[in-house]
């Protein structure tokens, strides 16, 4: 039986690595080693934002809706509002009532009434 190099495969996967690691700074994108370790990490951080991302936005929108809602009723806050939309069975998303809040304050504050008048 004949001897069966890695040349082929391994050029592919150090053509794989490579290319991941274009737009690096230095060795980080043409020295195979030094190339590996950075999109390793690189990886890690994307599977780690994935996560951190949701996170951030719905903390943003969470802002949004409490300055929309402070903004329209001094007394009321956001945690009474959401409380006042679980009560009056309204099942509307943060990521909408935040958009709602932005662009079309009327039909915000419309909601804002119907969560105070459930509470009321």
């Amino acid at each position: 039986m004949s001897r069966v190099k890695g040349g082929a495969s391994s050029h592919a996967r150090h053509r794989k690595v490579i290319k991941a690691a274009k737009g690096y700074y230095g060795a980080r994108k043409s020295n195979f080693r030094t190339a590996t370790q950075a999109v390793d990490k690189a990886q890690q951080y994307a599977t780690r934002d994935r996560k951190a991302r949701k996170r951030s936005f719905r903390a943003l929108w969470i802002q949004r809706i409490n300055a929309g809602v402070r903004a329209y009723d001094a007394d009321m806050t956001y945690s009474r509002l959401i409380n006042g939309l679980t009560v009056a069975g309204i099942e509307v998303d943060r990521k909408v009532l935040s958009d709602l809040a932005i662009h079309e304050p009327e039909a915000f504050n419309a909601i804002v009434d119907q969560a105070k008048a459930a509470l009321a």
